[in-house]
Protein backbone atom coordinates (compact mmCIF):
# COMPACT_ATOMS: atom_id res chain seq x y z
CA UNK A 1 0.00 0.00 0.00
CA UNK A 2 1.28 3.58 -0.85
CA UNK A 3 1.67 6.09 2.24
CA UNK A 4 -0.45 8.10 2.61
CA UNK A 5 2.19 10.65 3.18
CA UNK A 6 3.85 9.75 -0.32
CA UNK A 7 0.31 11.27 -2.14
CA UNK A 8 0.41 14.15 0.66
CA UNK A 9 3.75 15.07 -0.51
CA UNK A 10 2.42 15.23 -3.91
CA UNK A 11 -0.29 17.08 -3.08
CA UNK A 12 2.26 19.96 -1.12
CA UNK A 13 3.71 19.78 -4.54
CA UNK A 14 0.49 20.95 -6.65
CA UNK A 15 -0.58 24.16 -7.95
CA UNK A 16 -3.71 24.56 -6.62
CA UNK A 17 -4.46 27.06 -8.84
CA UNK A 18 -4.47 25.45 -11.25
CA UNK A 19 -5.96 21.62 -10.32
CA UNK A 20 -7.27 19.38 -12.33
CA UNK A 21 -10.10 16.28 -11.71
CA UNK A 22 -9.45 13.05 -13.21
CA UNK A 23 -11.76 10.38 -13.79
CA UNK A 24 -12.27 7.04 -15.85
CA UNK A 25 -14.26 7.59 -19.17
CA UNK A 26 -17.15 5.48 -18.09
CA UNK A 27 -19.11 5.17 -15.11
CA UNK A 28 -20.21 8.55 -13.36
CA UNK A 29 -17.38 10.58 -15.27
CA UNK A 30 -19.49 12.89 -17.29
CA UNK A 31 -21.59 13.74 -13.81
CA UNK A 32 -18.34 14.36 -12.12
CA UNK A 33 -16.65 16.55 -14.69
CA UNK A 34 -19.64 18.46 -15.03
CA UNK A 35 -19.53 19.54 -11.48
CA UNK A 36 -15.86 20.33 -11.98
CA UNK A 37 -16.21 22.88 -14.83
CA UNK A 38 -19.24 24.60 -12.71
CA UNK A 39 -16.73 25.16 -9.76
CA UNK A 40 -13.98 26.41 -11.98
CA UNK A 41 -11.89 23.17 -12.05
CA UNK A 42 -9.82 21.62 -15.47
CA UNK A 43 -11.48 18.45 -16.34
CA UNK A 44 -9.37 15.40 -18.11
CA UNK A 45 -11.11 11.79 -18.26
CA UNK A 46 -8.72 8.62 -19.16
CA UNK A 47 -10.46 6.28 -21.71
CA UNK A 48 -9.64 3.16 -23.53
CA UNK A 49 -9.56 2.71 -27.63
CA UNK A 50 -12.72 1.48 -28.86
CA UNK A 51 -15.10 3.57 -26.09
CA UNK A 52 -13.65 7.22 -26.35
CA UNK A 53 -16.01 9.31 -28.76
CA UNK A 54 -18.58 10.30 -26.02
CA UNK A 55 -15.39 12.01 -24.58
CA UNK A 56 -13.20 13.22 -27.24
CA UNK A 57 -16.07 13.94 -29.29
CA UNK A 58 -19.49 14.22 -28.19
CA UNK A 59 -19.14 15.89 -24.92
CA UNK A 60 -15.23 17.56 -25.07
CA UNK A 61 -15.29 21.30 -24.64
CA UNK A 62 -15.98 23.69 -26.99
CA UNK A 63 -14.84 27.25 -28.09
CA UNK A 64 -18.41 27.98 -26.99
CA UNK A 65 -18.39 26.91 -23.65
CA UNK A 66 -20.20 23.76 -24.29
CA UNK A 67 -19.21 20.39 -23.38
CA UNK A 68 -17.32 19.43 -19.70
CA UNK A 69 -14.05 17.05 -20.91
CA UNK A 70 -11.31 19.46 -21.24
CA UNK A 71 -8.39 16.80 -21.98
CA UNK A 72 -8.40 13.15 -22.45
CA UNK A 73 -6.31 10.54 -22.16
CA UNK A 74 -6.82 7.77 -24.45
CA UNK A 75 -4.89 3.87 -23.70
CA UNK A 76 -4.95 1.10 -25.15
CA UNK A 77 -6.64 -0.23 -22.15
CA UNK A 78 -7.96 1.36 -18.71
CA UNK A 79 -5.52 -0.68 -16.42
CA UNK A 80 -2.67 1.63 -18.77
CA UNK A 81 -3.29 4.21 -16.28
CA UNK A 82 -0.44 2.75 -14.05
CA UNK A 83 2.36 3.23 -16.56
CA UNK A 84 4.72 5.56 -15.04
CA UNK A 85 4.41 7.60 -18.33
CA UNK A 86 0.81 8.27 -17.73
CA UNK A 87 1.03 9.16 -13.97
CA UNK A 88 3.44 11.49 -15.15
CA UNK A 89 1.27 13.89 -16.93
CA UNK A 90 -1.27 13.18 -14.76
CA UNK A 91 0.88 14.76 -11.91
CA UNK A 92 2.19 17.49 -13.83
CA UNK A 93 -1.28 18.69 -14.63
CA UNK A 94 -1.63 18.58 -10.74
CA UNK A 95 -4.59 16.00 -10.98
CA UNK A 96 -7.13 14.85 -8.40
CA UNK A 97 -8.61 10.92 -9.01
CA UNK A 98 -11.77 10.81 -8.88
CA UNK A 99 -12.57 6.84 -8.01
CA UNK A 100 -15.43 4.74 -9.19
CA UNK A 101 -16.40 1.25 -9.76
CA UNK A 102 -14.08 0.85 -12.97
CA UNK A 103 -11.02 0.62 -10.61
CA UNK A 104 -12.10 -2.70 -9.56
CA UNK A 105 -13.94 -3.76 -12.57
CA UNK A 106 -10.83 -3.33 -15.21
CA UNK A 107 -7.60 -3.05 -13.26
CA UNK A 108 -5.90 -5.38 -10.54
CA UNK A 109 -6.35 -3.36 -7.45
CA UNK A 110 -3.39 -3.80 -6.18
CA UNK A 111 -1.57 -2.06 -9.41
CA UNK A 112 -4.08 0.92 -7.80
CA UNK A 113 -2.95 0.79 -4.33
CA UNK A 114 0.52 0.10 -4.60
CA UNK A 115 1.83 1.13 -8.03
CA UNK A 116 -0.66 4.58 -8.44
CA UNK A 117 1.39 7.75 -7.62
CA UNK A 118 -1.54 10.30 -8.06
CA UNK A 119 -3.53 11.79 -5.55
CA UNK A 120 -7.33 9.54 -5.13
CA UNK A 121 -10.07 11.63 -3.59
CA UNK A 122 -11.62 9.04 -1.05
CA UNK A 123 -10.11 6.02 0.54
CA UNK A 124 -8.57 4.12 -1.95
CA UNK A 125 -8.01 1.17 0.18
CA UNK A 126 -11.87 0.70 0.65
CA UNK A 127 -12.74 0.20 -2.81
CA UNK A 128 -11.82 -3.47 -2.66
CA UNK A 129 -14.38 -3.92 0.40
CA UNK A 130 -17.04 -3.99 -2.14
CA UNK A 131 -16.04 -7.35 -2.99
CA UNK A 132 -17.12 -10.18 -0.96
CA UNK A 133 -14.32 -12.55 -0.20
CA UNK A 134 -11.96 -9.69 1.60
CA UNK A 135 -10.87 -8.99 4.96
CA UNK A 136 -13.48 -7.09 6.49
CA UNK A 137 -15.56 -6.25 3.59
CA UNK A 138 -19.20 -4.92 3.44
CA UNK A 139 -20.64 -7.26 5.47
CA UNK A 140 -18.15 -7.42 8.18
CA UNK A 141 -18.36 -3.61 8.21
CA UNK A 142 -22.39 -3.43 8.40
CA UNK A 143 -22.36 -6.35 11.35
CA UNK A 144 -19.72 -3.94 13.55
CA UNK A 145 -22.13 -0.87 12.58
CA UNK A 146 -25.37 -2.77 13.91
CA UNK A 147 -26.80 -2.56 10.39
CA UNK A 148 -28.85 -5.14 8.97
CA UNK A 149 -28.20 -7.32 5.71
CA UNK A 150 -29.88 -10.58 4.59
CA UNK A 151 -29.00 -13.28 6.19
CA UNK A 152 -26.06 -15.53 4.80
CA UNK A 153 -26.03 -19.30 3.94
CA UNK A 154 -22.71 -21.26 4.29
CA UNK A 155 -23.94 -24.28 2.43
CA UNK A 156 -26.17 -24.98 -0.39
CA UNK A 157 -27.33 -27.39 1.91
CA UNK A 158 -28.64 -25.11 4.25
CA UNK A 159 -31.20 -23.30 1.98
CA UNK A 160 -34.36 -23.49 3.96
CA UNK A 161 -35.78 -20.11 2.58
CA UNK A 162 -36.25 -17.88 -0.51
CA UNK A 163 -32.66 -17.23 -1.37
CA UNK A 164 -30.98 -15.08 -3.69
CA UNK A 165 -27.22 -16.86 -5.24
CA UNK A 166 -24.83 -14.07 -6.43
CA UNK A 167 -22.38 -16.00 -8.87
CA UNK A 168 -20.24 -14.02 -10.96
CA UNK A 169 -20.67 -14.84 -14.93
CA UNK A 170 -18.29 -16.91 -16.90
CA UNK A 171 -18.14 -13.98 -20.00
CA UNK A 172 -18.16 -10.94 -17.69
CA UNK A 173 -16.38 -11.51 -14.45
CA UNK A 174 -17.61 -8.54 -13.18
CA UNK A 175 -21.25 -9.24 -13.27
CA UNK A 176 -23.59 -11.33 -11.49
CA UNK A 177 -25.65 -14.24 -13.14
CA UNK A 178 -28.18 -14.27 -10.06
CA UNK A 179 -30.35 -16.90 -9.31
CA UNK A 180 -33.15 -17.52 -6.91
CA UNK A 181 -33.54 -20.91 -5.23
CA UNK A 182 -35.66 -22.33 -2.12
CA UNK A 183 -34.44 -25.64 -1.46
CA UNK A 184 -30.92 -27.50 -1.80
CA UNK A 185 -32.71 -29.20 -5.15
CA UNK A 186 -34.22 -26.21 -6.49
CA UNK A 187 -29.74 -24.86 -6.10
CA UNK A 188 -28.55 -28.26 -7.82
CA UNK A 189 -31.28 -27.72 -10.73
CA UNK A 190 -30.59 -24.13 -11.63
CA UNK A 191 -27.07 -24.60 -11.34
CA UNK A 192 -26.36 -27.46 -13.38
CA UNK A 193 -28.30 -25.39 -16.14
CA UNK A 194 -26.43 -22.46 -15.26
CA UNK A 195 -23.18 -24.58 -15.30
CA UNK A 196 -24.17 -27.03 -18.36
CA UNK A 197 -24.97 -23.62 -20.72
CA UNK A 198 -21.29 -22.43 -19.83
CA UNK A 199 -23.04 -18.81 -18.23
CA UNK A 200 -21.14 -19.39 -15.00
CA UNK A 201 -17.57 -21.50 -13.90
CA UNK A 202 -17.89 -24.28 -11.21
CA UNK A 203 -15.01 -22.01 -9.36
CA UNK A 204 -17.28 -19.08 -9.32
CA UNK A 205 -20.40 -21.07 -8.40
CA UNK A 206 -17.89 -22.36 -5.50
CA UNK A 207 -17.36 -18.50 -4.22
CA UNK A 208 -20.90 -17.61 -4.47
CA UNK A 209 -22.55 -15.46 -1.73
CA UNK A 210 -26.03 -16.88 -0.78
CA UNK A 211 -28.45 -14.50 0.84
CA UNK A 212 -31.70 -14.64 2.05
CA UNK A 213 -34.17 -12.89 -0.55
CA UNK A 214 -35.66 -9.86 1.47
CA UNK A 215 -38.81 -8.69 0.16
CA UNK A 216 -39.71 -4.92 0.13
CA UNK A 217 -39.79 -1.90 -1.36
CA UNK A 218 -35.51 -1.34 -3.25
CA UNK A 219 -33.95 1.63 -2.61
CA UNK A 220 -30.90 3.37 -2.83
CA UNK A 221 -29.42 5.64 0.46
CA UNK A 222 -26.71 7.82 -1.66
CA UNK A 223 -24.83 9.75 1.18
CA UNK A 224 -21.79 12.05 1.42
CA UNK A 225 -19.42 12.33 4.27
CA UNK A 226 -17.93 15.37 4.31
CA UNK A 227 -14.10 15.04 6.15
CA UNK A 228 -13.70 18.88 5.71
CA UNK A 229 -16.73 19.50 7.52
CA UNK A 230 -17.39 16.52 9.56
CA UNK A 231 -21.10 16.02 8.11
CA UNK A 232 -22.61 13.58 6.96
CA UNK A 233 -25.39 14.43 3.95
CA UNK A 234 -28.34 12.80 1.94
CA UNK A 235 -27.62 13.24 -1.54
CA UNK A 236 -30.66 11.37 -2.84
CA UNK A 237 -32.54 8.29 -3.25
CA UNK A 238 -33.07 6.01 -5.98
CA UNK A 239 -33.82 2.32 -7.27
CA UNK A 240 -32.42 0.24 -10.38
CA UNK A 241 -33.13 -0.76 -13.63
CA UNK A 242 -32.01 -4.32 -14.25
CA UNK A 243 -31.95 -6.40 -18.18
CA UNK A 244 -33.62 -8.51 -18.63
CA UNK A 245 -35.53 -8.82 -14.97
CA UNK A 246 -37.43 -5.31 -15.87
CA UNK A 247 -38.45 -6.47 -18.88
CA UNK A 248 -39.78 -10.06 -17.56
CA UNK A 249 -41.76 -8.48 -14.83
CA UNK A 250 -43.35 -6.15 -16.99
CA UNK A 251 -45.30 -8.83 -18.85
CA UNK A 252 -48.42 -10.77 -17.33
CA UNK A 253 -47.73 -13.44 -15.00
CA UNK A 254 -49.08 -16.32 -17.81
CA UNK A 255 -46.63 -14.45 -20.53
CA UNK A 256 -43.77 -14.38 -17.79
CA UNK A 257 -44.10 -18.14 -17.37
CA UNK A 258 -44.22 -18.77 -20.88
CA UNK A 259 -41.03 -16.52 -21.50
CA UNK A 260 -39.04 -17.75 -18.88
CA UNK A 261 -39.15 -21.61 -20.76
CA UNK A 262 -36.73 -20.19 -23.23
CA UNK A 263 -34.84 -17.69 -21.31
CA UNK A 264 -33.58 -17.35 -17.52
CA UNK A 265 -34.12 -13.89 -15.57
CA UNK A 266 -30.56 -11.73 -14.96
CA UNK A 267 -29.93 -8.57 -13.31
CA UNK A 268 -27.33 -6.56 -14.71
CA UNK A 269 -27.48 -3.10 -13.62
CA UNK A 270 -28.47 -0.66 -16.93
CA UNK A 271 -29.79 2.39 -14.90
CA UNK A 272 -31.49 3.99 -12.31
CA UNK A 273 -34.71 5.55 -11.64
CA UNK A 274 -35.23 8.58 -9.21
CA UNK A 275 -37.26 7.79 -5.55
CA UNK A 276 -38.50 9.90 -2.94
CA UNK A 277 -39.14 8.47 0.22
CA UNK A 278 -41.74 9.85 2.36
CA UNK A 279 -40.19 12.10 5.09
CA UNK A 280 -41.00 10.12 8.56
CA UNK A 281 -37.62 8.02 7.37
CA UNK A 282 -35.27 10.43 6.70
CA UNK A 283 -34.07 10.58 10.52
CA UNK A 284 -33.50 7.02 9.98
CA UNK A 285 -31.22 6.91 6.61
CA UNK A 286 -29.21 9.50 8.68
CA UNK A 287 -28.57 7.19 11.27
CA UNK A 288 -28.17 4.06 9.32
CA UNK A 289 -24.80 6.51 7.62
CA UNK A 290 -24.07 8.06 10.68
CA UNK A 291 -23.29 4.39 11.70
CA UNK A 292 -21.49 3.28 8.73
CA UNK A 293 -19.38 6.28 8.71
CA UNK A 294 -18.22 5.33 12.64
CA UNK A 295 -17.35 1.88 12.48
CA UNK A 296 -15.15 2.87 8.95
CA UNK A 297 -13.16 5.70 10.82
CA UNK A 298 -12.48 2.59 13.51
CA UNK A 299 -11.97 -0.38 11.03
CA UNK A 300 -10.55 1.01 8.38
CA UNK A 301 -8.62 4.48 8.90
CA UNK A 302 -9.08 7.44 8.23
CA UNK A 303 -12.68 5.66 7.01
CA UNK A 304 -15.05 6.48 4.38
CA UNK A 305 -14.64 10.45 2.40
CA UNK A 306 -16.90 11.64 -0.06
CA UNK A 307 -19.58 9.69 -1.53
CA UNK A 308 -21.03 6.51 -0.78
CA UNK A 309 -24.21 4.12 -0.94
CA UNK A 310 -26.05 1.75 1.26
CA UNK A 311 -28.35 -0.38 -1.21
CA UNK A 312 -30.84 -2.07 -0.08
CA UNK A 313 -34.68 -2.53 0.54
CA UNK A 314 -37.05 -1.27 2.96
CA UNK A 315 -38.60 -4.85 4.74
CA UNK A 316 -41.92 -4.84 6.73
CA UNK A 317 -41.34 -8.53 7.90
CA UNK A 318 -41.38 -7.64 11.39
CA UNK A 319 -43.75 -5.48 11.85
CA UNK A 320 -41.95 -2.27 11.74
CA UNK A 321 -40.31 -0.61 8.33
CA UNK A 322 -36.36 -1.46 8.69
CA UNK A 323 -33.97 -1.30 6.00
CA UNK A 324 -31.84 -3.91 5.18
CA UNK A 325 -28.34 -3.28 2.71
CA UNK A 326 -27.74 -5.90 -0.03
CA UNK A 327 -25.00 -4.05 -1.03
CA UNK A 328 -22.08 -1.14 -0.14
CA UNK A 329 -20.68 1.17 -2.89
CA UNK A 330 -17.56 2.35 -1.21
CA UNK A 331 -17.52 5.47 -3.72
CA UNK A 332 -19.57 7.92 -6.35
CA UNK A 333 -22.22 5.72 -7.01
CA UNK A 334 -23.32 5.39 -10.74
CA UNK A 335 -26.66 6.72 -10.78
CA UNK A 336 -26.08 10.92 -11.87
CA UNK A 337 -30.14 11.24 -10.72
CA UNK A 338 -29.64 11.84 -7.69
CA UNK A 339 -29.96 15.73 -7.97
CA UNK A 340 -33.71 14.85 -8.80
CA UNK A 341 -34.37 13.94 -5.55
CA UNK A 342 -35.00 16.40 -3.02
CA UNK A 343 -32.73 15.95 -0.03
CA UNK A 344 -29.64 17.91 -1.28
CA UNK A 345 -31.98 21.00 -2.37
CA UNK A 346 -33.51 20.81 1.87
CA UNK A 347 -29.65 21.28 2.53
CA UNK A 348 -27.94 23.70 0.13
CA UNK A 349 -31.19 25.23 -1.49
CA UNK A 350 -31.42 24.13 -5.12
CA UNK A 351 -30.61 19.79 -5.62
CA UNK A 352 -26.99 19.15 -6.70
CA UNK A 353 -25.13 16.48 -8.68
CA UNK A 354 -22.36 14.27 -7.05
CA UNK A 355 -20.16 15.31 -9.08
CA UNK A 356 -20.86 19.30 -8.35
CA UNK A 357 -20.77 18.18 -4.46
CA UNK A 358 -17.64 16.47 -4.86
CA UNK A 359 -16.24 19.64 -6.59
CA UNK A 360 -17.54 21.97 -3.79
CA UNK A 361 -15.75 19.69 -1.67
CA UNK A 362 -12.26 19.82 -3.26
CA UNK A 363 -12.55 23.47 -3.97
CA UNK A 364 -13.53 24.24 0.05
CA UNK A 365 -10.55 22.10 1.18
CA UNK A 366 -8.72 24.17 -1.31
CA UNK A 367 -9.35 27.54 0.47
CA UNK A 368 -9.15 25.65 4.27
CA UNK A 369 -5.50 24.04 3.46
CA UNK A 370 -7.07 20.49 3.95
CA UNK A 371 -6.67 18.72 0.82
CA UNK A 372 -4.02 16.55 1.99
CA UNK A 373 -6.91 15.85 4.29
CA UNK A 374 -9.61 14.51 1.58
CA UNK A 375 -6.85 12.54 -0.53
CA UNK A 376 -5.09 8.65 -0.07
Amino acid sequence: MIERKKIQEIVDSYDNKHITIGVLGGHSALDVCRGAKKHGFRTLAVCQKGREKTYTKYYKTRDDGRGCIDETIVLDKFSDITKPNVQEQLRELNTIFIHNRYFWVYFDFRDIENNFMVPIYGTRSMLKLEERDVPKNQYYLLEKAGIRFPKLIKSPKDIDRLVIVKVNEAIRGYERAFFYATSFDDYKKKSDELLSKKMITKEALDQAVIEEYIIGAQVNFNYFYSAVDDELEIMGTDTRRQTNLDGLIRLPANEQLEVLKYMKPKIIETGHIAATTKESIIEKIFVLGEKFVKTTKKECPPGIIGPFALQGAIAADKGKEEMVVFDVSMRIPGSPLTRFTPHSGYLYGDSISYGERIAMEIKKAIEKNKLKEIVT
